[in-house]
């Protein structure tokens, strides 16, 4: 099974955004996931990894969640 991590800055306000990816992937996934585990950090970190393999980092990447969602949807 696959596990996905959602790291999110605490104090830059990013848990409705995780939320929202967390909420995103289980409603487009179920079963197929393992696990979608919400990762706190800090330092305006929000990035979403699969098998430790990062698909979407904040830095890089306009937030998106539908585009998250097929980024996780190539990596399975």
């Amino acid at each position: 099974m696959t596990t996905v991590e959602i790291e999110y800055c605490v104090p830059c306000g990013f848990l409705d955004r995780a939320e929202e990816i967390q909420h995103s992937l289980l409603r487009q996934f179920g079963e197929k996931l393992d696990r979608v585990a919400l990762v706190t950090g800090d330092h305006g970190v929000l990035t979403v990894a699969v098998d430790g393999e990062t698909v979407w980092d904040k830095a890089d990447d306009e937030y998106d969640v539908d585009d998250i969602t097929r980024r996780v949807r190539e990596a399975l």
